[in-house]
């Protein structure tokens, strides 16, 4: 009846997403959007001319009776309330959850309400979740507790020197609250690991489902340069998938300490010229990566493979980071006791509000928050030169580039 002779406010009623009813005086529903009809499980059109208890759970209608009798005396907008617990039902009579906004208004000299209606079953089922954690974290603290109450009983036994006993003490709460703090920050970690994963992971595995069902398109002989398009896309997402991988694995090992590193030596050059040649693969149009010449003879005694990893994900990175048509540049140079490695590129840059951020696990600078990436992968570099008495620093510009410069011993004893 409201939008009869407006076509435009009945589409956008429609299209709101949450539920919206609007019902007379008698609470009679006179209008109802498709968010709302299915939110309740009705067809189209089917609300209207019903009753609005037809959506209150039976138990709950004499106290709704009231509240719709006060609410219209006073006529004044209800926002949200998060704190009250309400519920619909749906036509099968299942119930579920509501949050609801109420708004009165006149039209034709009648008075109607407006109910904005948001489902908020799986809010709930979030802060269960959340509930249960938070009960078994105290659980645990509480453990935690009986076990210093118990440690310090022994001490006292023990330790006849006062002093000395309160030192122990102390240091045992230390430990255990240092252990308590550690175990809420592998919580937050995994619960920001968990969503990072399921984001990298799908948009590269959207595009290798795409671009197989396509290739499937492409079966004459003329179509051959778009079959190669199509799996060198495949290619290239594999290859993300698969430096994804190997990067958790690197944080698995390197956490749980279960680094073994394998130093043999070896030709510096074959290393470099592995990396390259993977890189090709991603780079845009126009790229082209300029290797330092005469590195034949440079040998190193360090992990080989480890090595690679390192300087794949600095090349990565100033791929991904820069645009086409431009230069990557990694020099190489030896002096008596060090190899330097320096990446130069004419990418974005990272800010200077974020550059003493850029080592963190997880952190990605504020301009590259819609690119792909984990935003773990020079964590995992500094903690691997670190490990093999190197180190690792950088100069970066916004907008500019950046110059990433390693510095590892060419014997890893040394």
């Amino acid at each position: 009846m409201f939008f009869k002779n407006n076509d435009i406010l009945n589409l956008l009623f429609q299209a709101i997403p949450e539920g919206v009813i609007i019902v007379n005086e008698e609470q009679i529903i006179v209008a109802s959007n498709l968010s709302a009809e299915k939110m309740f499980g009705y067809k189209k059109g089917a609300l209207i001319n019903q009753n609005l208890a037809l959506l209150i759970p039976s138990k709950y209608h004499s106290n709704h009776k009231t509240h719709f009798t006060n609410f219209l005396k006073n006529k004044s907008t209800r926002k949200i309330n998060y704190d009250l617990n309400l519920f619909g039902i749906t036509k099968t009579n299942k119930e579920f959850p509501v949050e609801i906004g109420l708004n009165p208004f006149s039209f034709e000299d009648k008075t109607y309400i407006l109910a904005l209606i948001i489902d908020i079953t799986y809010r709930k089922k979030v802060e269960k979740k959340i509930k249960i954690l938070q009960a078994d974290l105290e659980h645990k603290i509480e453990n935690r507790t009986v076990e210093l109450n118990n440690t310090i009983k022994q001490l006292k036994k023990v330790n006849l020197n006062y002093k000395a006993e309160i030192k122990k003490r102390i240091d045992a709460e230390n430990k255990i609250k240092t252990a308590l703090q550690k175990e809420i920050e592998l919580n937050e970690l995994k619960t920001k690991f968990l969503s990072m994963v399921s984001h990298e992971f799908k948009t590269p595995l959207s595009g290798i489902l795409t671009s197989s069902m396509l290739l499937k398109k492409y079966t004459l002989s003329e179509q051959q340069d778009k079959r190669d398009k199509h799996i060198d896309t495949i290619t290239k997402k594999i290859n993300y998938l698969n430096n994804i991988l190997n990067d958790f694995l690197s944080i698995e090992m390197l956490d749980s300490s279960n680094v073994k590193y394998k130093f043999t030596t070896f030709n510096l050059s074959k290393v470099i010229d592995e990396v390259v040649y993977n890189a090709n693969m991603l780079l845009k149009s126009g790229q082209r990566i300029i290797v330092s010449p005469n590195i034949e003879n440079y040998q190193l005694y360090q992990d080989e493979k480890i090595l690679e990893l390192i300087l794949s994900n600095l090349l990565y990175n100033s791929i991904k980071y820069s645009p086409e048509n431009t230069n990557i540049t990694l020099e190489v140079s030896q002096n008596k006791r060090n190899t330097i490695f320096k990446l130069i590129d004419e990418g974005i840059g990272i800010p200077e509000k974020d550059q003493k951020h850029i080592f963190n696990r997880y952190f990605r600078a504020e301009n590259v928050l819609n690119t792909q990436g984990t935003g773990i992968g020079l964590n995992i570099v500094k903690n691997h030169l670190e490990n093999l008495n190197g180190n690792i620093h950088f100069t970066s510009k916004e907008n500019k580039g950046s110059v990433f410069i390693i510095e590892l011993p060419i014997n890893k004893e040394l």
